[in-house]
Formats: C-alpha cells, sequence, structure tokens
C-alpha cells in the first residue's frame, strides 16, 4: 500500500540541507537569500506536519501543511523577485493568498470538497512557478552564462506543469478525490516528482547565488571600485583586442581602422591629498572618474592605470578627433568644483593623445601618448597635447589655460 512519509522524510531532508546551504551564503549579502530560506523552512514545516500524522492526516495538518506549501511558494518568488533588485511583492499576490488560505478552510471545514482543494492550491501554484521562470529568463544579465538561468527556468516551468496535469486530470474526471493524497497513480507521481523538484530548485538557486558572487568577483578583477574604470590589466587587455580587430580589418595595416589613445593624468593631485586628506583625494578621483565615463562614447574604453593615471581608448577616432573630445572633457573638469567637508576642490588634467600608426602595437601607442602627456605636463598642465607625428612640426598644445596655484 503507497504510504506517502518516506517521500515526505526526503523532502525534509533535502529542506534542511538547503537551508544550511543558503544560511552559509548569507554573508555575501545576495538579496533574495533570507526569502529562500524563508520558502525552505515553511517546506519543511509542511512536511514534518504530513509526516507526524502519517498516512491519515488530520484536517487541521492538510490546512496548515497547504498554506505553508502555498507560502513557501510564493516567499520562492519574491526572493526571485529580489535577487534580480525588483520589488518583492505585489498587494494582488497578497490578496490571493488570503482568499487561498480562506479557500483551504471552506473546502476543508464547512463544505468538504477535496478536488475543489486540489484545484485551487494547483491554480496558485501554477502561477507562481511560471511567474519565477519568467522573472529568471527575462532578468538573466546578458553578460553572465545562462545555464544557470534555464535550469532554473526549466525546473519553476516542470513544476507549473505538474500541477496544471493535477488540475488537468480533476476537470476532466480522470481523477476524483475524496481524501487527501489518495493512493492513486496520479497521485503518487505527483508526489514524487513535487518532492524531487522542490531540492532541484533549491539548488538551481543555490547556482544562481554562486554566479552573483563570481560576478562579483570578476568584476572585483576588471573594474576599478573607487571610480569604475576597467583595472590596467583589463583595459590592455580590451585593448589589444580592438587593435587586433582593427588590424584583421586591413591586413597590410596600412589603411588599418583608426583607434586614438590618450592618457590622462590629474593636475597635482598629490597637493590635494595633502592638503585636504585622502578622503578628499578619493572623492577627487571618483569626481574626475564619473565626469570622463559621462563623456565618452559607447563602445570606448576608459581604464585606471594606476594611482591617477586614467586612459581612454578611442575606436574609429582620428588623433585630431579624440584631442577635441579629450579637450571637451578636459573643459568639463575644470569647470567643475567638488564640494567637500570644509572647502571645495578645483580638479584638472593634463592628457597626451595619438592614433595608431602601422605597425605599431598598443605598447608604443600608449608610450607616444604618455610622452605627450609629460609634454603638457612640461607646458603648464590643464592641457591636451597630440603626440608628434613623422614629419610633423612642433605645434602649440590645444589649450594654454594654466592651472590655479
Amino acid at each position: 500500500m503507497f504510504s506517502p512519509v518516506a517521500l515526505y522524510i526526503v523532502g525534509i531532508l533535502s529542506g534542511a540541507i538547503s537551508m544550511v546551504v543558503f544560511g552559509s551564503l548569507l554573508s555575501s549579502g545576495i538579496p533574495g537569500l533570507s526569502r529562500w530560506i524563508a520558502a525552505n523552512a515553511a517546506i519543511v514545516a509542511a512536511l514534518v506536519f504530513l509526516a507526524m500524522d502519517g498516512d491519515a492526516p488530520t484536517r487541521l495538518s492538510v490546512v496548515a501543511a497547504s498554506g505553508l506549501i502555498a507560502a513557501a511558494s510564493l516567499a520562492v518568488l519574491h526572493g526571485s523577485r529580489l535577487f534580480f533588485g525588483l520589488r518583492a511583492s505585489r498587494a494582488y499576490e497578497s490578496v490571493a493568498f488570503v482568499a487561498l488560505l480562506v479557500g483551504l478552510v471552506y473546502w476543508t471545514y464547512v463544505a468538504p470538497n477535496v478536488d475543489a482543494r486540489v484545484l485551487l492550491m494547483s491554480g496558485f501554484i501554477i502561477y507562481v512557478r511560471l511567474l519565477v521562470a519568467w522573472t529568471v529568463i527575462t532578468m538573466r544579465p546578458p553578460n553572465r552564462p545562462a545555464y544557470s538561468y534555464q535550469f532554473v527556468a526549466s525546473l519553476a516551468v516542470l513544476g507549473g506543469l505538474v500541477h496544471l496535469a493535477r488540475a488537468v486530470s480533476i476537470l476532466s474526471g480522470w481523477e476524483h478525490h475524496t481524501q487527501f493524497l489518495q493512493p492513486t497513480p496520479m497521485n503518487v507521481a505527483f508526489l514524487a516528482l513535487g518532492v524531487l523538484t522542490l531540492p532541484c530548485l533549491s539548488i538551481g538557486a543555490i547556482m544562481l547565488a554562486y554566479d552573483r558572487m563570481a560576478e562579483r568577483m570578476e568584476r572585483l578583477a576588471t573594474i576599478d571600485e573607487l571610480t569604475g574604470a576597467l583595472m590596467r590589466r583589463e583595459f590592455v587587455a580590451r585593448a589589444d583586442a580592438n587593435l587586433a580587430r582593427a588590424k584583421r580589418a586591413k591586413p597590410d595595416g596600412a589603411d588599418a581602422t583608426r583607434i586614438a589613445i590618450a592618457i590622462l593624468d590629474i593636475d597635482n593631485f598629490k597637493a590635494i591629498n595633502d592638503n585636504f586628506g585622502h578622503a578628499a583625494g578619493d572623492r577627487a578621483l571618483s569626481h574626475f572618474a564619473s565626469i570622463v565615463a559621462g563623456g565618452i562614447r559607447r563602445g570606448d574604453l576608459f581604464g585606471r592605470l594606476g594611482g591617477e593615471e586614467f586612459a581612454v581608448l578611442l575606436p574609429s577616432t582620428s588623433k585630431a578627433d579624440a584631442v577635441g573630445l579629450i579637450d571637451r572633457l578636459r573643459a568639463q573638469i575644470a569647470a567643475s568644483t567638488l564640494a567637500i567637508p570644509g572647502g571645495a576642490v578645483c580638479c584638472t588634467f593634463s592628457a597626451g593623445v595619438d592614433e595608431l600608426q602601422p605597425g605599431d602595437g598598443l605598447a608604443s601607442l600608449m608610450a607616444r601618448a604618455d610622452a605627450a602627456l609629460y609634454s603638457a605636463k612640461a607646458m603648464g598642465r590643464n592641457r591636451v597635447v597630440a603626440a608628434l607625428s613623422n614629419g610633423d612640426q612642433p605645434a602649440d598644445p590645444i589649450n594654454r589655460t594654466r592651472e590655479p596655484n
């Protein structure tokens, strides 16, 4: 004779293990984890209620377990939304949950009807599971591996389809229930699939959490936390890739796609640190980087080479156009003021610019731009200087505005 107690115990153990794993990740601060823990706790409590009554659960156990399972489903949905930075709950979902509880009580105590109760639960869980799948698929970051997100969405859809099949079997007359989990083939299959999909869904959620942590680690390795600019290693790697694409466009290199680079250095940055403190220096770096990042174009690369030195790679750009763009940024930053406790800081920068030449590598291109930067510093700072190409005559820098003392 079919006894669901063994399946209850499997579900209890898998839920408890999932809670432990999720708990170990709480310190990461990933949104949604607490809701996923709560969902597993509710499932464990529901299965404990049922397991304690054995093969003949009381009406109280049935209502309590059904309510906890519905609450767990809703908690999974809320956790998924929080994970992607969305608002967790919707007002109509809370109303639907309360209506579900009222229906469970009514069809258990007032007008006992197992089929109606099953349809009510299945309809609610179908909605929740399909919405979880939709949220995970549509909100997946485009730069992340798809496997974890597809795994979770597939399991959520599978869970929804199981409940849909159960509802269809009742509506079509294939199944008629006179007691909770009546030992029919459909009920056996439903319970087995339900118990199996719960730990798998938790595994999927854990995979999402680890993907989020991997994304954070990758960001720490590639993005400067203070300025939001690319770290030197990442900037060089992406710049090299841009140069390689340009050279493949014209194998002879003579007419390679134009690429310009600018090396930028904040003027007298040490004086900012010495006069206002390192906190003000950090704010000056962040202020400078935000203006530059907002002023460059989509496809341009902005990186921090170290300290107060930065670089901008400008694909499909001539040297003259690059000088003009960088000088507009210079004027914008020179005209801005950064308010700090006890005063204000005026920030300027000097820059050197050059363009990719036939046979160039990134190192030689950056070296010429760096030499032009030193010329800008020697000429009084707060200016943009273009590197001299072969045959060029020395020219005045684009701007002769001297940095305030």
